[in-house]
């Protein structure tokens, strides 16, 4: 047994607790209080006290694209284009990268991640066995999504469906307690009617979780409404039909049945007042990604609107390709600081229900609440320690500000996942940093 202590421990589920400790046993929170308290009953156990620091529980990163990290700045150049910024990311890592590369690049994400305080992601792959073997050697926990491939065509559906599912059964043999399998039908613009219904059916009969890109875009809803602009250029292109629903993302996937699924929809940037009411009634849940929607010109989420209506939402980095960074303290200030500006805000979001979100509502996102998220005995150990000395923090008059507009990665101290240390004071502990990063200069040659 060990006790963690620090000046402040964030329970997320309780008031803060100033000189306060955490007992850990195995891959288990024993018991949360005072240090003191927890010293006189539990003498025996090994202390390690960080002092101006807090102990929090874990970050969730619910959306990621760990396979891509390579692709760190590779694509800004094009990326007013979104169409040419998806042409030379799938040529690039069909045509130059082998999988080695793709599974490094995942490993190398997963380690950023570590490093930034995440102790859990939700990770969607083309090549599933990436972000799989990346989480594994890091030691973090996550929901890995096996992607589908291009599949419009309903005609098709049952063999592009029947691949999917080797893919999935594939991964599914190396599950592990700490990474699960999920299923990602791409988006509604890429997934045929047909596969979406198989691949729904699929989900509920098999207890798979499913995460859709949703409402990303003003081209994605004129291609909904009207079955014109951007992706109409697309499909012309590539000689394919569409028959326009004439009605929302969200109202599509509804009328289809696939909200039955309570999928975790990335970005829901472009959502009307009847699709919030849908995602709330339906019990389906957001990964909200303010950096890589704003760095593409998509817009702002209505992020106060989703938590008003006891929607379950967590925030997501995107790839590092379309953000650049993993940094979910970061994730967090600018949502709040774009949520704060938006022209028909009723309320201030506070610094706590943000450091929430960051925690728990991510954890909720990925239907792991009752594992992770808060600092609860009985609970998983996945909790973080971030200090609170550095000149740009201090002096600290309330916590949750504190770790919300003055911190971000560089004050992730620890990291642990299930009682296990993954990450101290500069080093992972189970992967060479060193390693990986001459691996991954060699992989950026190979890129240009």
């Amino acid at each position: 047994m060990k006790i963690l202590s620090a000046d402040y421990v964030l329970p997320i589920s309780s008031e803060l607790i100033e000189n306060g400790a955490v007992a850990v046993e195995k891959d288990k929170i024993i018991s949360i209080g005072k240090r003191d308290e927890l010293i006189k009953k539990f003498p025996e156990a090994n202390r390690d006290n960080f002092g101006e620091a807090v102990i929090m529980p874990g970050l969730v990163n619910a959306h990621s694209h760990l396979e891509i990290t390579a692709m760190r700045g590779f694509l800004d150049d094009v990326e007013e284009d979104f169409y040419a910024w998806l042409i030379k990311l799938t040529k690039t890592r069909a045509e130059k990268l082998v999988d080695k590369d793709i599974e490094t690049s995942a490993i190398f994400g997963a380690l950023e991640g570590a490093r930034a305080g995440v102790t859990c992601f939700g990770d969607i792959g083309r090549m599933g066995k990436a972000g799989l073997q990346a989480l594994k050697k890091i030691g973090l926990r996550g929901i890995v999504f096996q992607e589908t491939e291009f599949s419009p065509k309903n005609e098709e559906a049952e063999s592009d469906f029947a691949r999917l599912k080797d893919k999935i059964l594939a991964l599914k043999e190396s599950e592990t307690e700490l990474v699960k399998i999920g299923v990602s039908p791409h988006a509604p613009y890429t997934v045929s009617r047909k596969l979406f219904e198989k691949i729904t059916d699929y989900a509920l009969a098999e207890n798979i979780k499913i995460t859709i890109h949703a409402a990303e875009s003003n081209q994605e809803r004129e291609f909904f409404l009207t079955g014109e602009g951007f992706f109409a250029e697309v499909y012309e292109k590539l000689n394919l039909k569409w028959n326009a629903p004439k009605v929302s993302v969200i109202e599509y996937l509804a009328e289809i049945g696939v909200l039955r699924a309570k999928p975790l929809l990335a970005h829901c940037v472009k959502v009307s007042e009847r699709d919030i009411e849908l995602i709330a009634e339906t019990g389906s849940r957001i990964a909200h990604c303010p950096k890589s929607n704003a760095k593409f010109g998509h817009g702002i989420a209505p992020l106060e609107k989703f938590l008003d209506k006891k929607i379950r939402v967590g925030f997501g980095s995107d790839s590092v390709a379309s953000n650049n960074t993993c940094d979910i303290l970061e994730e967090a200030r600018f949502a709040t600081l774009f949520a704060r500006n938006i022209k028909d805000k009723k309320r201030f979001l506070t610094a706590r229900e943000i450091i929430e979100t960051a925690t728990l509502g991510g954890a909720s996102a990925l239907g792991l609440e009752n594992e992770i998220g808060t600092l609860e005995a009985n609970k998983q150990a996945d909790l973080i320690v971030v200090a609170l000395d550095n000149i740009a923090q201090m002096p600290v008059h309330n916590v949750y500000s504190a770790l919300l507009f003055a911190s971000n990665a560089r004050d992730v101290r620890l990291t642990m996942v299930g009682g296990e240390e993954v990450y101290r004071d500069g080093q992972a502990k189970k992967a060479s940093s060193k390693e990986i990063t001459l691996k991954m200069k060699e992989i950026a040659g190979k890129c240009k």
